[in-house]
């Protein structure tokens, strides 16, 4: 009884704001705050608070929220496992006896002398600023490169 009077009260006061905030010309505001508070006074009347009330103070819902985590926390234990390990025990399964008939690739060994490509001819040497060719400078960049 004391959660529907509170509810009804929270309602009235929310319903009074909303009547000021309309009287200084913010309706949109004031439908938004109007909305608020009527849905304590809605959930009293579909009796969701005194489900609420009467779940809160049970002994019994308490066992069964925390039968509930336990559930929880297992399950996502669980995942956690499977994620970790590569999937269910079918899909490793199927995984090593799509290897044993897999052959690997043979990969060339890394090259550590010298390599293939000629060595590029020396560059030019660097001309004084202002002379002829403004484009010496990309040219030589770019036969280093040898492109």
């Amino acid at each position: 009884m004391i959660a529907e009077t509170v509810c009804s009260a929270v309602s009235v006061a929310g319903l009074g704001i909303a009547v000021v905030t309309a009287y200084r010309k913010r309706y949109l505001a004031a439908a938004r705050i109007a909305a608020y508070s009527l849905v304590p006074v809605g959930l009293v009347m579909t009796g969701v608070v005194g489900w609420l009330a009467d779940t809160a103070f049970s002994p019994t819902a308490w066992a069964g929220f925390g039968v509930l985590g336990v559930a929880w926390a297992l399950f996502a234990t669980t995942r956690a496992v499977e994620r970790r390990r590569g999937g269910t025990r079918a899909e490793r399964k199927a995984a090593r006896a799509g290897q044993q008939g897999a052959v690997a690739p043979t990969a060339s060994a890394p090259s550590l002398g010298p390599g293939s490509r000629q060595a590029a001819p020396p560059a030019a040497a660097p001309r004084a600023a202002g002379s002829g060719d403004d484009f010496s400078d990309i040219e030589a960049i770019l036969k280093k490169h040898g492109i």
